[in-house]
């Protein structure tokens, strides 16, 4: 991306997404295709698009199923497409959808794709149970094997260590620490304080509530029907009766000696998918649609694993807003993805440290002073969950409502992934 204007600029026309559900509850039974599929086709209903004008497809998933590795291919086979729509699943970790909407936008912007629909799904009560390799290589034995001897053999080679299933981690490879386990590192290493990251995680909850309540919330949500009961129209995470009282009383769960993240300092495991609709500016003039928001740029960047791991948002947020060519002061709207409290304020540090900005980034001033009041207006991922595959929809769509909502011409969205990666993306209004 050379410059932000350069090229077609590229609409944010609307958006939605399913109810975020905490894994194990509500959505438990569905797959990630199948959350995907609604969203999506709530979107096309609720636009009122013409299947037969989408161009491509991209969605985010991080965990995918073995039976449906690409999970947008099979939301574009979905009967409002033409079954000739290219599809590709993008996995960043949790920045999978905002990497998906990136992509579409890049289509859109080199003019090779006029609409697009992007984002994301994760079922993460549905994550593939792997067999040890040991046992793997038995069954592949007994398929071949073309005599009852030797199948008895392989059979009997089987010990019982063998059949102990092996569940995907939520741990950074090169490293074998766990998210948790990050994140508690850098509220030591950045002296976040306990009761801050519980006043955070408060404040989450309460803000998430308070969007459910007047409507702003359940506005972006495409309600599952269940085969039997009351349909979901609303996330389950949100907790209303929260207090710094309670929330003092939880054990740390990852140092559980020394440690001060806790499971409510933390974004749950959760179930959901978001889908959303980008065009070129010439194809939403044209087709009459009126855009949330258009994306001015963005900017991904990586750090070493071995440091601080989710500290990503403080290198791609810098990138972001230089080739949005604009300041940090300029900003009305900041939506940071929550992790983890600890996270989510060790960014901010750096976001205002002068130290940080010399050492770490060669600049003399500090990315920007953080206004609360601006941030995660309606709460996050702490409140209302992380599917991994899609909270990057969710931020985008909520950003892009809420600066139409209150007029504010440029917002941000950041969000830290495995790996030590970080996202960054700039929108405006005009």
């Amino acid at each position: 991306m050379t410059s932000p204007l350069s090229g077609n600029r590229v609409a944010i026309i609307g958006g939605c997404r399913t109810p975020f559900c905490r894994a194990g509850t509500l959505l438990k039974e569905v797959t990630g295709v199948d959350l995907a599929r609604r969203a999506t086709v709530e979107l096309v209903h609720r636009l009122n698009l013409d299947g037969d004008l989408v161009d491509e497809m991209y969605f985010g998933q991080v965990v995918a199923s073995p039976l449906a590795p690409n999970l947008a291919r099979e939301v574009s086979l979905l009967p409002q497409f033409p079954t000739s729509i290219p599809a590709a699943s993008v996995n960043r970790a949790c920045a999978s959808a905002n990497s998906a909407i990136a992509q579409g936008a890049d289509q859109i912007r080199q003019g090779y794709a006029n609409v697009v629909i992007a984002g994301g799904a994760e079922s993460l009560s549905n994550v593939p149970i792997l067999h040890s390799r040991r046992f793997s290589e038995t069954l592949v034995g007994l398929g071949k094997a073309n005599s009852l001897a030797g199948r008895v053999k392989l059979i009997a080679g089987i010990r019982p260590r063998d059949l102990i299933p092996v569940a995907p981690a939520i741990a950074e490879p090169s490293t074998g620490e766990t998210m948790g386990q990050s994140a508690e590192k850098m509220a030591k290493e950045n002296g976040i304080s306990r009761e801050h990251q519980d006043t955070f995680a408060l404040r989450s909850h309460r803000l998430a509530a308070a969007g459910t309540e007047d409507g702003r919330i359940t506005a972006e949500i495409a309600p599952w029907f269940p085969e039997s009961g009351e349909p979901i129209v609303q996330d389950n995470g949100i907790r209303t009766d929260s207090t710094l009282e309670r929330l003092a009383q939880l054990r740390p769960a990852f140092d559980h000696r020394y440690g001060t993240v806790t499971a409510a300092s933390s974004s749950p495991l959760t179930d959901g998918a978001s889908a959303l609709l980008l065009m070129s500016e010439d194809a939403a003039r044209s087709l009459g649609y009126d855009p949330l928001a258009y994306i001015r740029s963005y900017a991904v960047a990586a750090l070493d694993p071995g440091d601080q791991l989710l500290m990503g948002p403080a290198y791609a947020v810098p990138r972001a807003l230089d080739r949005a060519g604009i300041t940090w002061r300029e900003l009305g709207l900041v939506e940071m993805h929550e992790a983890f409290a600890a996270q989510v304020l060790s960014n901010i540090q750096a976001f205002e440290s002068r130290r940080w900005a010399k050492e770490r980034l060669g600049r003399s001033e500090p990315i920007g002073e953080v206004n609360r009041d601006r941030l995660n207006v309606m709460g996050g991922s702490i409140a209302l969950g992380h599917p991994f595959g899609a909270t990057g929809g969710r931020i985008t769509l909520t950003l892009a409502n809420e600066m139409r909502r209150r007029g504010v011409q440029f917002g941000l969205i950041s969000v830290c992934a495995q790996g030590g990666m970080g996202f960054a993306m700039v929108l405006e209004r005009r």
